[in-house]
Order: C-alpha cells, then structure tokens, then sequence
C-alpha cells in the first residue's frame, strides 16, 4: 500500500503464503528479491562466495543449478553455511531432486510432468511434506511441452497457464499446495498476459520475471517494464530480474523497482533531475558521489530515505523541499534542505561531503565514520 493521501493504491493480490526456509512468501509477508547463481554447485566454495555477496547486496532467496548428483552432493554444505535460503533446480530427474531435499535444500524448483511417472512424482511429494519444503513449478516460454507448442502455435500466454496448471493438478491430487507458481517469457507482453490469467485461478505465490532479459543495458528495462507493471496491479510475491552476466547486478535492479512502487520497507532513494542549460554544477557528478556514499552505507540500513540533488532554481528547491533530504544546486554553489527547511549554502565542491555529513549526523549515524 503507499502512503495515504496519495491517488494510487496498490492493493496486493492476495495468496496464500508458504515458507521456504525462515522466509516468509506471499500472503502479508514482503515480496521479495531472488537470483541464482552462476557458479558450478559442485564447486560450494565459488557458490557459497557468490551467495555471501547475493546477500551482501540485498538478496532475500537464491536458486543454484543441480543438473547431477556430483551438484547435488554439494548441497549439504551449501545450505549449512548460506546465510539466505537455498533452492534447487531440478530437472527430469527425480533422484536429483530426493537427494537435495535429503541434503536439507530449503526449497525445490521442478515441474513434476517432466519428472517421469507419477509414482517419481510421488516420492519427490512424500519427501518434501515430510520435510516442509515448498516447490515452485517453474513454466518458461522456452521449454513448453512439444503438444502445447502445437496446440496453440507457439509459446503465447495461454500455452503457459495451461502447462502450469497441468503440473498444479498433478501436485494437488497428491494432496500437495505448498507450491510457488513462475510463468516466465522472453516476450514482456506474453508474459504479463500469462500471469494476469493464472493470477485469477489459482491462490499460490506467484514468481515474477521476464526470462532471457539479455544483457544489463536492456534486461533491466524489460523486467522493469514486465515486472513492474504486473506489482502496480498486486501481482506478485517474489521477483528475479534475470540479467546475462554478474548475477549481484540483479539484485539492486529487483530492489529498485520494488521501491519505485514503494513497495519495499527502507532503502536510500537518490533522486536527481535530467539536467539542462540552466544547470551550472557538475550535477551528473554530484549525483553519483552522493549516492555512492549513502546507498550502501551501514550506518543507514534499515532507514527509508530520500535524497534530491537538483541542478537549477526551477523545480530545484520544490523537489529538494520534499524529499527528507536534499540540495539545490546554483551557479557554483548547493543550498541543503532537511525536511524541507533550507540549511546552509555550500560551494560546489564542498557539497557532498556537507550532505553526507549532516545525513549521518541526523538519521542517528557515527559521523566519525564519514
């Protein structure tokens, strides 16, 4: 919900919620930012390393790749020693999946129909239940069953929500709903359709993403867009912004997004205009050392703060009087506002460290550690 007084609401789909570890998805709880790893599974040292720093960036959930039983052997010491819950990818075979689960995986991610018969599927079931380890079914637009690519001529929305649902039916008449559903496509407009329609048929959690978003530069605006417009309508429980590369870039993506929509407790917003000819500071400069400052500051974890750095004397003082804290930037000079009331006028090159100074001093932080 944003803050009241303002014109729009989101008011969240509600599902029913699960728990995948000590984390909480769907129903009331936050909605929340995953990724997956990158690294061999079977190398836990180059895994465990790309988890600590998943998390360090804000990581609530994190998926790794079992695609054999050396992966597998691995997962013991991997969740052991992960500091954020741990899923396992699985495919087609159900042994792998038994053995993660046996391994004390936090989580599973698999589609019980390509798992083999229903008594594989039954053991994987049997397993989990006695172990409370939910199971997302993961449908992507790129591994459809071959008689739905025929049914309907391609990988559209429809083909999506019905490969789903044949693996929820599967699940449910095993008398299982500790399930998480993902309907992902490389097509922002497939995808959106897909999970609007299943959001009105089942009340399980529902994953967000567009799959194959491509590289950072372009992937980031695709999941924006798909991501983003599906939690303005309440769609949604827990995100992954899918970018080819370093999968940490993915994580302030998916909380930057979640904060756009105000929809993410805490975090440092900086905001900062596009600048023109009336801007006579090195605005572009000044945002960026600022934020570098203050967005992963420790000293600030935990506070919902927003920073406005504005480059003239048009929309200037007005953003920089809104935000909890901000400068208004003239001819060589910055003029601070604290919830909106003007403070000092400092030169240029004194700006940001005055800022940052009196943001620590103020929001309760050591300023000797400035």
């Amino acid at each position: 919900m944003t803050k009241a007084g303002y014109d729009f609401h989101i008011i969240r789909r509600r599902s029913r919620p699960i728990h995948v570890g000590s984390l909480g998805i769907g129903g009331d709880y936050p909605i929340s930012v995953q990724s997956m790893t990158n690294t061999p599974t079977a190398d836990a040292i180059a895994t465990l390393t790309q988890i600590q720093q998943l998390a360090d960036a804000g990581c609530d959930l994190v998926r790794i790749a079992v695609p054999d039983s050396t992966a597998a052997a691995s997962i013991p010491d991997i969740v052991k020693k992960s500091p954020i819950p741990v899923v396992a990818d699985i495919h087609f075979d159900y042994k792998l999946a038994l053995a993660a689960i046996q391994g004390g995986i936090h989580g599973l991610r698999l589609n019980p129909g390509n798992i083999g018969s229903v008594w594989k599927v039954a053991e994987v079931v049997k397993a989990a239940s006695e172990r409370c380890v939910p199971i997302r079914i993961g449908v992507n637009g790129g591994s459809l069953e071959k008689r739905l690519l025929e049914k309907y001529g391609g990988p559209i929305a429809e083909a999506l929500v019905e490969s789903a649902m044949d693996h929820v039916h599967i699940l449910e008449d095993l008398n299982y709903q500790e399930i998480k559903i993902s309907l992902k496509a490389s097509r922002v407009p497939v995808m959106l359709a897909a999970y609007e329609q299943i959001s009105s048929l089942v009340e399980y959690p529902l994953h967000l993403g567009v799959t194959e978003a491509g590289l950072p530069e372009y992937g980031i605006i695709k999941s924006a867009v798909g991501i983003g417009s599906l939690l303005a309508q309440g769609i949604g429980d827990t995100i992954r912004v899918s970018l080819t590369g370093d999968p940490v870039a993915e994580i302030p993506a998916g909380r930057q997004i979640l904060q756009s929509l105000e929809l993410l407790p805490g975090g440092i917003q900086v905001i900062s205009c596009p600048t023109c000819g009336r801007t006579q500071v090195d605005l572009a400069a000044l945002a960026r050392q600022i934020s570098n400052q203050l967005v992963s500051r420790p000293e600030l974890k935990g506070k919902s703060l927003t920073i406005a750095v504005m480059g003239c004397v048009v929309n200037g003082p007005g953003e920089a009087r809104e935000a909890d804290w901000g400068v208004a930037c003239g001819k060589g000079c910055g003029v601070l506002f604290r919830k909106g009331q003007r403070q000092d006028t400092v030169p240029e090159s004194e700006i940001v460290e005055a800022l940052v100074a009196e943001i620590l001093k103020y929001e309760g932080a050591n300023e000797d550690a400035f």
